[in-house]
């Protein structure tokens, strides 16, 4: 049985994959591949988290770079934290 990601889930991946690359910022490309999300979907995915202030986007010659905040990466935390005592009862987020 196929198992899907929940939203978190994938915000979740996208800030990790952004958290990764350090104050370099990933580029969309990348960010497709190591979020395994199509481009309109990764689109919406970054609309809301420019929005929230999760992550910031550097626009230089027509290409988009993606860094995390530190207001992301205190989500990422929380979110991780939350995931392995959720994990510890028997829960799936």
């Amino acid at each position: 049985m196929a198992s899907y990601r929940t939203s978190m889930q994938i915000v979740a991946d996208v800030l990790n994959a952004t958290q990764e690359q350090g104050q370099d910022g990933i580029k969309t490309t990348s960010l497709l591949t190591k979020a395994n999300l199509s481009h309109s979907r990764l689109s919406k995915f970054l609309e809301n988290l420019t929005g929230a202030g999760l992550i910031y986007k550097i626009e230089f010659d027509g290409k988009n770079t993606f860094v995390i905040t530190s207001k992301g990466r205190q989500y990422l935390d929380s979110y991780v934290n939350f995931s392995s005592i959720a994990e510890s009862f028997g829960l799936e987020l």
